[in-house]
């Protein structure tokens, strides 16, 4: 995943940072335990990683009407545009491993993964 890390550092965001970014594209505004099970991140490590979000401006967050104890995330317009400036270089590294690899190992490897995140310990 060197290339994609690679593109990251140049505008300075983390692979946690891309993940939320992209988790939160894709699921509109949820809850932080949604977005925890689907960036494979412990809550405690996203709760950090949200608030330097927010203070970046990449993110929004409110505390939900019905119950006070949990917060709402969404993708604010800068996050949106980061994703938006960069998603094509992303995608073309993804393609290029692809490419290497092959699809059907792409898809073992992603059938692998979603097991291993439904393993209950």
């Amino acid at each position: 995943m060197l290339p994609i890390r690679e593109m990251l550092q140049e505008i300075n965001l983390t692979e946690q940072k891309w993940r939320i970014l992209r988790t939160l594209d894709e699921m509109g505004e949820v809850e932080q335990s949604a977005i925890s099970k689907e960036a494979c991140m412990l809550l405690p490590s996203l709760t950090r990683t949200l608030r330097a979000m927010e203070a970046e401006g990449l993110i929004l967050r409110r505390q939900d009407e019905e119950d006070k104890r949990r917060t709402q995330v969404q993708i604010s317009d800068k996050g949106r545009g980061l994703l938006a400036d960069n998603i094509l270089q992303a995608l073309e590294v993804y393609a290029a491993i692809e490419d290497q690899l092959g699809r059907e190992k792409i898809t073992h490897l992603l059938d692998l993964l979603e097991e291993l995140r439904n393993v209950k310990v």
